[in-house]
């Protein structure tokens, strides 16, 4: 059906932990406006947050980690929900969508978190990993998702994205001289320049 149709194809990406089922990252995706003519608080449209309280999220990723912990699949079907999963070390990711969602674009999605994760912790996934470096983790998913939109999965691009420094759009200071002396000869300078501007446009 046409009208079913969205980019709003990701409803949740969480990072558990194996040890103890516990919660290390959940983001959970809504359209930020939903459709027109849809109640303001429903959940009955493609890509809304279908657990809108942290009761209901909570109730749903337990439930989901005993499902999958003794999973050999990447792809399941759990609470009318297609989930793919991947584990890395003593971490379980998982990216959720509808039930109507085409598997294999969830699928790379998290091999891209996966693989963007391995760029950036040098292959040390794990959970002491990823909670020293939450802020990586965080901005890595934003790049991949945004508003439960995929935007990117190629993990080499994303990983750049989050390592790279910033750029140096400041001048380099060291090398300016700011002494009395130095501000001097800059103004005599500048007013050289200026004398010279005007000369030039008579």
């Amino acid at each position: 059906m046409v009208g079913s149709l969205s980019l709003f194809t990701v409803n949740a990406v969480l990072i558990m932990s194996t040890d103890d089922a516990s919660r290390i990252f959940a983001k959970y995706y809504s359209p930020p406006h939903p459709p027109a003519g849809v109640p303001v608080n429903s959940t009955d449209y493609p890509g809304a947050n279908p657990y809108p309280t942290v009761k209901e999220q909570k109730g749903f990723e337990s439930g989901l980690m005993e499902k999958t912990n003794k999973q050999t699949n990447d792809v399941i079907l759990y609470d009318n929900r297609v989930v793919v999963f991947k584990v890395e070390n003593d971490v379980m990711l998982y990216v959720v969508g509808g039930a109507d969602e085409n598997e294999v674009l969830l699928y790379n999605v998290v091999v891209a978190l996966r693989d963007a994760l391995g760029i950036l912790f040098k292959g040390a996934t794990d959970k002491r990993t990823i909670i020293e470096n939450y802020d990586l983790v965080s901005l890595a998913i934003d790049e991949i998702i945004d508003d439960g939109i995929i935007l990117e999965t190629d993990p080499v691009l994303i990983a750049s994205r989050v390592s790279r420094a910033p750029t140096a759009d400041t001048p380099n200071m060291k090398n300016i001289d700011l002494s009395e002396q130095g501000l001097l000869n800059a103004w005599e300078f500048g007013r050289r320049k200026l004398a010279e501007q005007l000369r030039q446009g008579l």
